[in-house]
Formats: structure tokens, sequence, C-alpha cells
């Protein structure tokens, strides 16, 4: 339960080997690959370049090309597996299969060809059908689109607006010219459209008379034949193309038999791609490769085993306290205290020379939930929920650290929740006076309940919270003595439990010396000592006023933070209980149990939240603050990682 001493890798392989020795130092999974910036600098590397990251791009383009054929087939084949389904186990050695990953190659470049198809007919369907819908005036024409004019004859198609009068147009016509005739075709919302034949002569003077009522000539260039003969041909053609679109889905759906090698292949492609990427901070000559990075020390036996099977030159060193901020951060913790990692990580990894904090938070923050939910079935739900992801869904990483602090919070929500008689709230003494209104149980036994008690629960919760906040400083302590800074640790904490054991004795009234309480007034001193010691001048003054203001108000609304516990406790009692009392208005048990179970499970579902959130802002705010040194990055090794199947060890 601390965090990983690390060593700085510094190998030399040759060339030849590069892929070969990557693979490996994957499958062991311990060593996180580093820029060699300081070597890219240094004229004496001049022989060493970067490798070619020409690999990386191609792999990558690769995965893009599964990531999208995945994707069409969820679209048009959607999988019967649900989000619970259990990940296959397959070997390492099948992960690595050339012939399946060459075969899902193959599967999805097939898909997405289908999909460029499909795509390609969408647009050629919205062409037809605007083309289409362009012929559907003329359709009542009986005359060829193509129809040119001639040396004696006008021909020319167009249109009205659809507010032109039909009869006063020919009027007008017939009164300017006998050698002009108009053949009304079909309208629209916008539009009357026409075709106009007119002798040469009468072609200006009939124009300028349309044109007065709005008339527009309409270009239909490059169609022959009439309307009626190209609506039907668009009409086939696009009968033809539904036809092949429904081809291409269907064999999009023919594709779903390779879905689970589609997956093994992503999983393929996002190991090669963690190898391109550490091959791009790799130094290279002709014969040989240099390799910079970290690896745990707990893990160089395996990595020196590894290692003696290739000829390399390497050598594992402790970093320098200069490079305590480069170096990544790997905490070790057992069963109890790893799910804590989900909140450390959330927050930020203590720096190389910090601590671990999570041994040192566990029983504080799985207390603490279990004080704020308090409800036995609430807890037996967070259990069960645990169970279902450790049996069924076998989670990995983050979501595993999820599940564990899951478990432990539900297990500690049940105990607080059997001490404070809440079983969804009031529900079972509700339900027997339901069925029996003669019914003598009228509360779960119970420790303290979080209406009766609620002063006593108060209390304890800022008890509980001057608990943990004097650990934090003891740590402090510890950490500054270690460091040879006693002067502070005394001048700081120990100050502060001076004052804090004067206050409690004069409480008492146990240590006064003719009245006066001697360990609180010796606090104090010390308190004024401590907030001028380091100022000089008029600065005492204001460093004096500082130190004592902020001291106090800070310390003491860092304890009244905790009231919190208190607050959630009592606000997820009576929100269940109000629930309760609404379902025993019904006065039957059907109606009772549907409306508390209802409103519980909102209850739950927010008080899950609620509490995980101001639990984790007390560890971080008020427990941290006060010896947590932050800034660590996380350790990432190159190592096999999977989403859509687990790797089983080979025999």
């Amino acid at each position: 339960m601390s965090i990983v001493k690390m060593k700085r890798l510094r190998l030399f392989g040759m060339a030849a080997h590069r892929e070969e020795l990557l693979r490996q130092l994957q499958h062991l999974g311990c060593v996180q690959v580093r820029e060699p910036t300081d070597c890219l600098e240094d004229p004496d590397w001049s022989a060493f370049i970067r490798v070619d990251d020409t690999a990386l791009a191609d792999t990558r383009a690769r995965a893009d090309a599964l990531r999208a054929a995945l994707e069409l087939l969820n679209r048009y084949a959607s999988s019967k597996g649900g989000l619970f389904s259990p990940r296959p186990e397959i070997t390492e050695g099948q992960l690595f299969d050339d012939q399946a990953r060459r075969e899902a190659l193959d599967a999805a470049e097939r898909i997405t060809g289908h999909e460029a198809r499909i795509n390609a007919i969408y647009a050629e369907q919205s062409k037809l059908a605007a083309q289409k819908a362009s012929l559907a005036p003329w359709l009542e024409l009986e005359v060829d689109l193509n129809t040119p004019s001639t040396r004696e004859v006008s021909v020319t198609f167009g249109a009205f607006p659809g507010s032109a009068d039909r009869q006063a147009v020919e009027r007008a016509l017939a009164t300017a010219t006998e050698l002009a005739q108009l053949t009304w075709a079909g309208h629209d919302r916008e539009f009357q459209y026409v075709l106009l034949l007119c002798h040469r002569k009468a072609e200006e003077e009939a124009l300028d008379l349309l044109k007065g009522f709005g008339f527009t000539p309409s270009s239909l260039r490059g169609w022959e034949g009439t309307a009626r003969a190209n609506t039907d041909r668009i009409e086939a053609r696009l009968a033809e193309l539904g036809r092949e679109l429904e081809a291409c889905r269907a064999a999009i759906s023919g594709e779903a038999v390779h879905r689970e090698d589609l997956k093994l292949c992503m999983d393929r492609m996002t190991q090669d791609i963690q190898r391109e990427e550490v091959k791009g901070r790799l130094l290279a000559s002709q014969t040989t490769i240099f390799l910079e990075g970290w690896v745990p020390a707990e893990s160089l036996p395996r990595l020196e085993s590894l290692l003696s099977r290739y000829p390399t030159a390497w050598e594992a060193s402790d970093p320098q306290p200069e490079e305590y901020p480069s170096v990544p951060i790997q905490l070790k913790n057992n069963a109890l205290t790893r799910p804590l990692n989900m909140v450390t990580n959330m927050y930020v990894l203590p720096a190389y020379d910090g601590v671990d904090p999570n041994p040192l938070m566990a029983p504080f923050f799985i207390f603490f939930f279990g004080l704020m939910m308090a409800d036995m079935a609430y807890g037996i739900l967070m259990v069960l929920g645990a169970v279902f992801m450790f049996r069924v869904m076998r989670p990995k990483g983050g979501m595993r650290d999820f599940a564990g602090l899951l478990l432990l919070c539900g297990i500690s929500t049940f105990i607080m929740g059997a001490l404070t008689g809440g079983f969804l709230g009031d529900f079972i003494p509700q339900l027997a006076k339901i069925i029996n209104p003669n019914t003598t149980l009228t509360e779960l036994p119970a420790l303290f309940t979080p209406l009766n008690d609620t002063l006593a629960i108060l209390v304890g919760s800022l008890a509980l919270g001057l608990i943990q906040i004097i650990t934090g400083m003891i740590i402090s302590v510890v950490r500054k003595v270690q460091a040879g800074q006693v002067a502070d640790a005394i001048w700081g904490e120990v100050t502060w439990w001076i004052i804090l054991a004067g206050i409690a004795l004069a409480v008492l009234g146990i240590g006064s010396v003719g009245g006066y309480p001697v360990v609180l007034i010796v606090g104090l001193v010390m308190l004024l000592y401590a907030g001028t010691r380091n100022a000089k001048g008029f600065g005492k003054i204001t460093s004096l006023i500082g130190t004592v203001y902020n001291g106090a108000t800070g310390f003491f609304s860092d304890i009244l933070s905790y009231a919190r516990l208190m607050a959630l406790m009592l606000a997820g009692s009576v929100i269940a209980q109000v629930f309760n009392t609404l379902g025993s208005v019904t006065g039957n048990v059907i109606g009772f149990v549907i409306i508390s179970l209802i409103g519980n499970m909102l209850n739950f579902a927010l008080n899950l939240l609620g509490c995980y959130v101001h639990d984790l802002r007390l560890q971080c705010l008020e427990f941290f603050n006060r010896f947590y040194k932050e800034g660590g990055k996380p350790f990432r090794p190159l190592l096999i990682q999977t989403k859509y199947v687990d790797i089983k060890e080979e025999n």
C-alpha cells in the first residue's frame, strides 16, 4: 500500500530485433517508454534519428476502417448481445493471428464499400427525385421537350405566376397577334406552365406582351421525348436503385457473421497502434535502437529475464530528486484500498515523493458513505449490483475499481442501515400497518435514528471530522519530521493540537492554575509566535493577523463541513419516509408498494450520486489539504489493453 518505486531504464538493442522486442515488452506490460529529449539535444547522438511514423498513420487508418465497419453493422444488423454480455476469452496468439487480421480487414473493406455505394445511391435518388419534380408540371403536355425552334416558328417553354388570369392572357395575346398560340400544361403552388408557339415575325411582340403578365421562359434542355416518357424512365431507374439499395443493406447485414472478428481485429489494431506510438519515441541508427523509459523496481527480474534472450545493453537506475516531477506514478494497494484509485485518479495522483492516500482514506471514505446512505435495502442493492458486475461483466481498470468501491460502500450502507433501522426508510412498519392496522410493529430495532437522534448524529459527525483532520495532521507531522522540518511541524500542527487540548481541558475544568487555562494559553502563545517567526518589521503584524484568522476560521470551518454527514443521512431518511407516507394514503398494499418503490428508487439514485460527491469533497478538500502532495502523472506502460475480448494466460 504505497507508491511503487520506479527505475529509469536506458536500453540499446539491435534494430533487427525491434519488432519482436517491442512485442515482448508489450506482453510483459511493465515498461513505459518516454521521449529521449535530452539525447536529441546532444551532438554525440547525431547518428540516431527518430523512427519513421508512416506505419502509425497506416495502422490508425485501418483502425478507423474497422471502427466504421462495426458502426455500420450496429446500424444495419444490431447485435443481440446486451451491454452486460461477457467478453469472450482468447489467447494472446489468437489476438495477434495475422490470417484473422487479414480476413477482418477484408470484411471491413467490403462493408465500407457497400456503404459507399449506398451513399452514391442516395445521391442519385435525390438527383432523380429533383428531376422528376421538375417534369411533373409538363406531364399533360404531349410534346417532345427537345422540340427545336425553326426558321419560321419559335418554340418556347415557360411559366406564369400562379395568380395570372389565363383568359386575360389569351385574350390579350389574341388581340395582339394571330401568329402566336399558348398551350397550357400543369401547375403547382407558384406557377402555371405553358408552351408558346409563335411565328418569328410576332415573337418579339408576343414575348413583350406576355412578360407583362409575368411570363418567364423555362429551360428544359437535356431532355428527349415527352415529360411522361422521361418520368417513366426516371421511375424505372428509381425502382432499380431501390432494389440495389436493399441488396447493399442485405450485404452489410450478411457481414454480421464477421462482427466478432472485426472486434477482435479492432483490439489487435489497438495493440499495434500502441507499439507504433512507442516506436515514435525510439531513437535508431542503421543497426541499433535506443529506448528510454520507466519500469517498476519490482518488475526488474521479469524484465531482466526477457532481455537476456536478446543482444541488448541496458541499465536501470534510481531517479534523482530533480527527476521526481517526471517519474510516473503507480499505486500498489490491496483489495480493500485498490477501489479508492477511482477517487485518487479523479482528483490527482500524488507526487513521487508523496504519500499514497488510498490506505489512509479508505476507512473514512467507506464509513462516511455508509453513514450518509444508511439504509439496509440500498446497501443490498449496491452489493448485488457490484456482484453482478464482477460475475457477469468482468470489468477491468477503472470500471473494476468502481465495482469494488460499490461493494465496499454497499456493505457499509447495509451495516449503518441496520444500526439506524432503515429499510427503504420506514417501509416495513408502514406495510405492516396497512396489512394490520393494530400491529405493534411501529419501527425496526435501531441503535439510533436520524429523526430522533439528530443532535447526537450531528455531534458524532463533527467528532468524526475532527478525527479525520487530526489524522491528516499526524501524517503531515510525520512527513515534516522525515524531511527534517521539525520546527515547521511544532509551530504548525503541534501548536493546534495544544490549542485543541487546551480547549477540551478548559471545558472540562481540568488543568487550570489559579483559574487560568494554562494549556490553552501555551497553545495561543505558540500560535502567536508561529505567526511572526518568519516575518520582519510591520510584516509581523499582518502575518500574525493572517495566521490567527486563517488558522482559526479555516480549521473550524473544515470541521463544520462534516455536518453534511448528518444532513445527507437525515435527508435520505426523510425523503424515503415521505414517499412511504404518500403510498400509505392509498390504503392498499399494491398502491403502497408501487408508490413507495418508485419514490425510493429515485431517492436511491439521488443519494448514490450525492453521497459520493459529498464524500469525495470531504476527502479531497478537508483531508488531503492537510498532507497531500500532488502532481503525479499516471504510469502508462506498453501493455495489452483490450475492449472487446479478455486475454487468458497460455500454458
